[in-house]
């Protein structure tokens, strides 16, 4: 079966005026209609570059320097400027970090909604108003039809999001990016911002790619993860296969680092050193310098290789020392 979305080798440069640096490097990564796949690592590890250049929305001085970007049986990573347009916000759906970045605040929420709609459908203003309310009944806001009127500060943070999300619906997409949706809302507008996510994947058989940085918020909601680090795939299965049984000891970390694995003393467990920055990644394996388990043999670039668990992972120690570790 064709899958909804098939990224192969993607690499994304940023060419500056001394040097080119690699801020994705060759990944590949598919999804079926209706899957849920979660992409997570640290900050700087390339999740929200590969997020936008699925809809190049990378600007100068980044761009695709190799691979391809299939949507529906479409390479539309060679897509022009005026045919991503058609693209962007019609079949594919971006939610972005901050909502009030995202909505204009000189602009009421019906105007918003109706210009979004408009710039991909041929809709009367009475129709658009129909579809508009349609979407925010989908994602639970009260009264609607007052709502349509107001400005976005005159909403909650949990509020804006779910009027993004009812944007992101307007055209039925086929798939949603989702970029760290929940980042500014606290803990118990970020469950029901999830359920929301998971309700409509469901309910609708939307296509979902969420980026965070936070495992235990990817365990609730997809059935696979990507862990990226310094632009790579370092481990990729089932979300089940890396919750319990994490290979690559990037994977063991971040999920040691969880505050419900701190353990009796109370202290939070720590990756050792920081992500590199692009210019300053090693050879070889991206995490050597900060893992525990480094051998000769990581001066050589590891690739994904199924492990006992399931899961695939770069990691020339699979199935030795970190099999105890996890």
């Amino acid at each position: 079966m064709e899958k909804l979305l098939a990224i192969n080798k993607l690499s994304v440069d940023f060419t500056l005026r001394e040097s080119t640096l690699r801020a994705v490097n060759k990944v590949s990564l598919s999804l079926d209609r209706g899957e849920r796949l979660g992409i997570v690592g640290e900050s700087g590890a390339g999740k929200s570059v590969l997020g936008f250049s699925i809809i190049n929305l990378i600007s100068k001085p980044g761009r695709i320097a190799e691979g391809s970007v299939i949507f529906q049986g479409e390479e539309i990573s060679a897509y022009s400027y005026e045919q991503m347009r058609r693209v962007r916000g019609d079949r594919i759906s971006m939610i972005f970090q901050d909502p009030m970045m995202t909505l204009n605040p000189v602009l009421t929420i019906g105007e918003q909604m109706r210009e979004s709609l408009k710039a991909h459908m041929e809709v009367s203003t009475a129709q658009a108003n129909e579809i508009c309310l349609e979407k925010l009944r989908k994602v639970y806001i009260p009264s609607p039809e007052k709502r349509l009127e107001q400005y976005p500060h005159e909403f909650s943070g949990g509020m804006r999001q779910r009027i993004i999300i009812a944007i992101s619906l307007l055209t039925n997409p086929a798939m949603i990016i989702a970029d760290e949706p929940t980042t500014a809302l606290d803990v118990t507008i970020q469950a029901e911002i999830m359920e929301l996510l998971l309700e409509l994947c469901e309910t609708e058989q939307m296509g979902l790619i969420l980026i965070t940085h936070d495992l235990a918020v990817v365990s609730q909601v997809t059935q696979r993860i990507a862990v990226m680090y310094a632009g790579t795939i370092v481990e990729l299965g089932r979300t089940e296969d890396i919750i319990t049984h994490p290979q690559h000891p990037y994977t063991i970390g971040l999920l040691g680092a969880l505050p419900q694995r701190a353990g009796s003393s109370g202290r939070l467990n720590q990756i050792p050193g920081v992500m590199p920055g692009l210019a300053r990644i090693p050879r070889g394996c991206p995490f050597k310098n900060r893992c525990s388990l480094a051998a000769e043999i990581c001066a050589t670039k590891p690739h994904l290789r199924k492990s006992s668990s399931g899961s695939e992972a770069a990691c020339h120690m699979v199935g030795t020392e970190q099999s105890t570790a996890a």
